[in-house]
């Protein structure tokens, strides 16, 4: 992945290396979709996607409008980011996933979205 993007970050250039050897791999399927975050600097993205069938199952981030994020600090929006995407999955009859970090370390906005969908219901 990072040789057809030329980046010239070399933070962004090791966690790209990171991501295409996360994805090597895990892959999603309908029953246990792969959630993948993304972290920009104000804001954070989530999504279920079903790799066999290349669907995105649910999306979830801090800038919908069903997300109450007012006055809340990031962290704590990423937590309320992964609860709802829980909630959406669950509502789908989809119980399990496979967490996919896309290169982040898992702490911080990351860790955070994980915990919101498993206090929603969703095993990992």
């Amino acid at each position: 992945m990072a040789g057809h993007i030329k980046i010239s970050n070399s933070k962004e250039r090791t966690r790209l290396r990171r991501k295409s050897a996360i994805r090597k791999r895990i892959a999603g399927t309908a029953e246990r979709p792969r959630l993948s975050v993304f972290r920009s600097a104000k804001h954070i993205y989530v999504q279920a996607i079903d790799d066999v069938s290349n669907r995105v199952l649910v999306a979830v981030s801090d800038l919908h409008k069903d997300i109450e994020t007012e006055g809340k600090k990031k962290k704590e929006r990423a937590r309320v980011v992964g609860q709802e995407l829980g909630k959406k999955l669950l509502a789908q009859n989809v119980e399990r996933a496979i967490f996919d970090r896309n290169g982040y370390i898992y702490h911080g906005r990351v860790k955070e979205v994980a915990e919101g969908a498993r206090e929603a219901g969703l095993k990992f």
